[in-house]
């Protein structure tokens, strides 16, 4: 029980008067009133201020809609409960100032965050993490949580962004899952969120992944009936960009990235800036003739306000997701990544003249450099151009759907 009353609090002289529990009045020689918090936070005492005395008020019956911990004007009674709530909250190691001041400054969305986050850090990654970081979350986070409080994310909301692709496209899930994470700790930085980013319980409940960290690759028999397949449907730019990043044996940001400037038709050279590579290492692509075609068909439709080879609709890069959903539709167990396996395995078998450094040189593996020096260089393009026109041929070799599984 406190020690105040309501007539008390009416008449009370100028001065500060205790209630108990850290809550005090404060009266000045004009007569105005006003609540204090005293609490220690971090072990340091801080005086918080709560709002002015409601004289009107004198009980908690009947709040209006506006949170307590957000009202102005307090009666004695409101004063109590707000100075608890307040205290609990420094005792569960949370600043109560900012407790108190949340909704009042407005606590933005997560979208909102998402955007901050990216113009904050974006200059700290490369150009295809940049564009990947709110392609990813536009696609799979915003439709689930993108108007959500950024405060009021949690757990089971981060699950159920992940639970769809958990299992589907284990690599994207876990890339949306990183930046979930980091946008909810540049949150809390700003004094949006009270506590970082949630880790090890978002995989709970969420279901067992197979074991092994391999891509689902499509066996190489099965690649020229499913390009046959990409090639008679209707054309798209994902389409055409899904084609050029199997004929290439690329990894699916490096095609998604990639960019006129960077492309020699004269020498049919693919150029990959550094930036580009997951090794940072600039890397040339021989291209071959099914390739080549693509490009020119590509070049034709080419938006004058993009350099990119296969843009989006609004010119920027296109989704991760774009290329997987199109192996989705088809109902096939396979990944995008996994053609440069499905690559690998076919130069193996079919390709014996073919030394494997050049193999791995056309997947952008690293290889000492005194393996390449040990062909003379012009022989080793050869090499790779071989390599590269004979996967062109093998994957346009008319096999029927049925070999996939696609009726």
């Amino acid at each position: 029980m406190g020690r105040l009353t309501t007539v008390g609090v009416r008449n009370a002289k100028p001065g500060r008067h205790s209630d108990g529990d850290g809550l005090y009045l404060l009266v000045k020689a004009s007569g105005s009133r006003t609540w204090l918090l005293r609490v220690q936070v971090d072990g340091k005492r801080r005086d918080i201020g709560l709002g002015s005395v409601d004289l009107a008020t004198s009980s908690i019956d009947g709040l209006i809609e506006i949170p307590l911990l957000h009202r102005r004007r307090l009666s004695l009674a409101e004063a109590r409960v707000k100075c608890a709530a307040l205290r609990k909250a420094a005792e569960a190691g949370l600043d109560p100032v900012l407790e108190r001041d949340r909704d009042r400054r407005g606590i933005p969305t997560f979208e909102e965050v998402a955007e901050q986050t990216h113009a904050a850090l974006k200059g700290q990654w490369a150009p295809r993490q940049q564009d990947a970081f709110l392609t990813s979350l536009r696609q799979h986070a915003f439709p689930k949580i993108g108007n959500h409080r950024v405060d009021r994310v949690k757990v089971d909301d981060i699950q159920g962004v992940l639970r769809p692709i958990w299992e589907v496209i284990p690599d994207a899930a876990s890339k949306v899952r990183q930046r979930i994470g980091t946008v909810l700790n540049f949150a809390h930085s700003k004094g949006w969120r009270p506590m970082e980013a949630p880790s090890k319980s978002v995989s709970i409940n969420l279901p067992k992944r197979k074991p092994g960290g391999n891509y689902a690759a499509m066996p190489y028999a099965e690649v020229p009936a499913f390009v046959g397949m990409l090639s008679s449907s209707p054309e798209t730019i994902g389409r055409l960009a899904l084609l050029f990043t199997i004929h290439t044996a690329a990894r699916s940001g490096e095609t998604r990235n990639a960019q006129w400037s960077q492309i020699d038709f004269e020498k049919r050279l693919w150029h990959r800036p550094a930036e580009l590579m997951k090794m940072r290492k600039p890397h040339i692509v021989t291209l071959n003739a099914a390739a080549i075609a693509i490009l020119k068909r590509v070049e034709s439709l080419r938006q004058a306000n993009s350099d990119l080879l296969f843009p989006g609709a609004k010119g920027n890069a296109l989704s991760d997701m774009t290329l997987s959903k199109i192996l989705r539709e088809a109902k096939l167990p396979y990944t995008v990544h996994g053609f440069r396996s499905s690559f690998r395995d076919w130069a193996a078998e079919n390709m014996p003249h073919i030394p494997d450094p050049v193999a791995e040189v056309a997947l952008a593996h690293s290889v000492p450099e005194k393996v390449v020096a040990a062909y003379k260089r012009t022989k080793f393009i050869a090499m790779r151009e071989s390599l590269l026109e004979g996967w062109a041929v093998h994957c346009t070799v008319s096999n029927t759907l049925s070999d996939i599984g696609v009726s």
